[in-house]
């Protein structure tokens, strides 16, 4: 099959959109599959920011990524672009391409293109929605109960224009319904880069010895990875830390990443007497990423904007317990084998389980390998599959009958 895939977020913005992009365009390329990413054309600075070479990323023989002009725009990430949808950007080499379906990972620039494009070229098309978009505009400049509403009203308009979307928690699809979504709908999963988050809790003490060596940690340290934005609410994990300060004094908070919230953090950790108890190490590729998963204990998530965090997976797959807040999708994907749940905003309650699961390292190992067992069904293999049949089936199925082969 051939599979023309569209995102306003792609490498090299670090994200778990552009992460599940990579990993199941991988998996399709390598089974066969022709695989062309629609995305934007990023700046040198972008890729400086994330501390990687300005080069195209290679992801096989069979996956080639067209680059859309585009402006920056400003995010969290600090590398986000914005591609002016015109209808014609991508209209001719689309063609060429000749694709069975088209697929939209988002709603703005490149998925207005996508959309013109499957209408006027008559081709199939697929939306998965990976956004909350009211908590997002939440900390838009214009802070209003209308602007909400209107966000998702425009979102449901966007995707009900879609043969099948899909949605990596049922708390989006529910946000969706709540605002009068009626088409058909599935949750399926991001896949997680197995390769490179692997179970990691059988490794030996030395070389986990070599690894907080490495990055400068201790044993007693809790890992933050993602990126500095108001919609992760780091600001209670840094209170938390504050708290378990005191029952353990040198606790460590290893934080990787990079954003627009960082040097606030700084001063944030700075004011409350743990500057030197958190360690900021910078973005960080998938594979350093990974050793840093394998340096550290315990996994916190404070924020309340996930429709599944990439991270969160990460750290299940490397064997760490996790806690996270009760709140979107995250406790679709914590529960009582794998971690803890906590309610929103509580850095008490959060610094409190991190003392004790400090303290009681078989817990701590038991809810670690809890995690490992949860993630197995987030392989490559395992996600790729399921896009290969509904790729197929939304591909060979008549309009009228589309909504049907999802319902299963």
């Amino acid at each position: 099959m051939k599979i023309a895939i569209f995102s306003d977020n792609f490498y090299p913005e670090l994200t778990g959109i552009s992460d599940s992009i990579v990993t199941t365009a991988e998996y399709l390329g390598k089974n066969g599959h022709q695989v062309r990413i629609y995305a934007p054309r990023y700046s040198t600075k972008n890729y400086q920011i994330a501390n990687l070479p300005e080069w195209e990323l290679d992801l096989g023989d069979n996956v080639s990524i067209y680059r859309f002009p585009s402006l920056p725009f400003p995010t969290g990430t600090k590398q986000s672009r914005l591609v002016i949808p015109t209808g014609f950007f991508c209209m001719r080499d689309l063609k060429k391409f000749n694709p069975d379906v088209i697929h939209s990972h988002q709603f703005f620039g490149t998925g207005i293109e996508a959309m013109l494009a499957a209408k006027f070229l008559k081709i199939p098309f697929v939306g998965t929605n990976h956004t909350v978009i009211t908590e997002y505009v939440r900390y838009a400049p214009i802070k209003a109960k209308w602007l909400e509403t209107l966000s998702q009203k425009y979102v449901n308009w966007y995707y009900g224009r879609c043969d099948f979307i899909s949605a990596p928690s049922q708390s989006v699809i529910d946000e969706m319904e709540s605002f009068g979504f009626k088409v058909k709908s599935k949750v399926i999963s991001n896949p997680i880069d197995a390769d490179a988050f692997n179970n990691f809790i059988d490794s030996t003490d030395m070389e986990r010895k070599k690894l907080k060596q490495k990055f400068g940690v201790n044993d007693k340290t809790i890992i933050y990875a993602g990126r500095f934005a108001p919609e992760k609410n780091i600001d209670v994990i840094i209170k938390a830390v504050a708290l378990v300060k005191k029952d353990i004094p040198d606790i460590n908070l290893a934080m990787a990443g990079h954003g627009v919230l960082l040097e606030e953090i700084r001063k944030m950790a700075g004011e409350l007497g743990i500057a030197e108890n958190v360690k900021f190490l910078g973005t960080l590729d998938k594979f350093e990423l990974a050793d840093l998963y394998r340096a550290s204990e315990i996994f916190p998530i404070t924020s309340k904007s996930e429709t599944q965090s990439m991270t969160l997976i990460q750290a299940m797959a490397c064997g760490l317990p996790v806690i996270g807040v009760r709140a979107r999708a995250l406790p679709e994907y914590i529960n009582d084998r794998n971690g803890i749940l906590i309610e929103p905003d509580d850095h008490v309650s959060l610094a409190r389980n991190i003392v004790e699961l400090m303290s009681d390292r078989k817990k701590a190992e038991l809810l670690g390998r809890g995690g490992i067992e949860s993630v197995r069904e987030f392989s490559p293999e395992k996600i790729g599959k399921k896009w290969e049949k509904l790729y197929s089936e939304v591909a060979k199925s008549e309009v009228s009958d589309k909504i049907k082969i999802y319902e299963t």
